[in-house]
């Protein structure tokens, strides 16, 4: 048996896993650029294409001016137009992840992190704090100077999304999900950017086992430093879930809280992801929608949420409006995994979960 019950049910809650990341950045890409794409003009955009609530892909656009604003690859990512997965950073970095336990286990170092970007990833598929810890490997610097050396983004997203795969292999662990997470994150975050990958990867650890999010979310906050901005950040948010705050005000209080922050930064953006957890309240569809309409990060933020929700629910509840359109395939940058099955990915993450589990 697993933690969470046979490897049958193991694999399904995997490839949920797998599913919901790539499904929730679909559903964000078109809409990725938070200044402007706000959470009052996503809410304007879905009503006047009559997609209020959101139950699944984005519509197209209705007017002109919306069409315009959207990111280049948005015709790949509206509803009756996905077609498998569209290729993106959120989705590259997990199948990095699994391509790095599979060739040097879960005893990699930060080092040879570094040496499978070099690789396997391109550098124009790199962004922030990932193409600047990037450039200062491919100039002959080591960890940790790949993260501090010119590279103002430090506390950016861009550790967090590369944190789902030690969620995923770590069931129910999720303090040895953050160490794993962390040991990747140092090549080019510091603070709340390594924080902010821990406390992904073991949210995503603990929804194996957790029996509501409110669960997987307490226990995620103990492999942070309690006092760090991103904490207290995900403690405010709860606490106004508590009191039965809207969603939208929830939002509201948090954002006049974290003004000054870029839209990528990681800690305005755990808010959103946290605020759509909680009032999705497990429903995948709900919890997606949600936290794509609070913006920011939008793709980023959908992922991570689709990942959890979809670890929750296990691939066979998430709803066919989301999975079928992917068509189990993956476009990826990643040197040897473009069009990739979903279900491939899936089955060898669970190899390497129960290669390490006790007999």
């Amino acid at each position: 048996m697993t933690p969470v019950g046979t490897e049958k049910e193991l694999a399904d809650r995997v490839l949920g896993g797998w599913l919901g990341r790539i499904a929730g950045n679909m559903l964000g890409k078109p809409v990725e650029q938070g200044e402007v794409w706000t959470r009052d003009r996503i809410d304007r955009y879905l009503r006047r294409a009559g997609a209020l609530p959101l139950t699944g892909y984005l519509p197209e656009p209705a007017d002109d001016s919306d069409r315009l604003a959207l990111r280049p690859e948005w015709r790949q990512c509206v509803r009756g137009r996905v077609d498998g997965s569209c290729r993106d950073d959120d989705v590259d970095y997990a199948v990095l992840g699994l391509h790095l336990l599979e060739t040097h286990g879960f005893a990699f170092s930060t080092e040879q992190v570094g040496e499978l970007w070099l690789l396997r990833l391109p550098y124009l598929q790199t962004f922030t704090a990932e193409r600047a810890a990037y450039r200062n490997l491919a100039a002959g610097l080591k960890p940790p100077l790949t993260a501090t050396y010119d590279n103002p983004y430090q506390e950016w997203i861009g550790a967090l999304i590369r944190a789902d795969v030690y969620g995923w292999t770590c069931p129910g662990e999720p303090h040895r999900a953050a160490a794993l997470a962390r040991r990747d994150a140092v090549l080019s975050h510091t603070g709340n950017g390594v924080y902010g990958a821990m406390w992904a990867a073991a949210l995503i650890s603990a929804a194996f086992t957790a029996p509501t999010v409110r669960h997987a979310l307490d226990t995620a906050l103990t492999v942070i430093p309690a006092g760090s901005r991103l904490a207290r950040t995900v403690r405010r948010v709860a606490s106004l879930h508590d009191t039965r705050m809207r969603w939208e005000d929830t939002l509201s209080t948090v954002a006049q809280e974290t003004a000054g922050l870029h839209w990528i930064h990681v800690v305005p953006n755990a808010a959103v992801l946290t605020a759509g957890l909680l009032y999705g309240d497990g429903d995948f569809t709900r919890t997606v929608a949600l936290t794509v309409r609070g913006g920011l990060d939008t793709d980023s933020n959908g992922a991570t949420a689709g990942s959890v929700a979809g670890v929750l629910a296990g691939a066979e509840a998430i709803p066919a409006v989301w999975k079928d359109p992917l068509r189990d395939t993956v476009r990826s940058a990643v040197f040897g995994f473009d069009g990739v099955a979903i279900s491939e990915l899936a089955e060898r993450t669970v190899r390497l979960t129960l290669a390490t589990l006790p007999e």
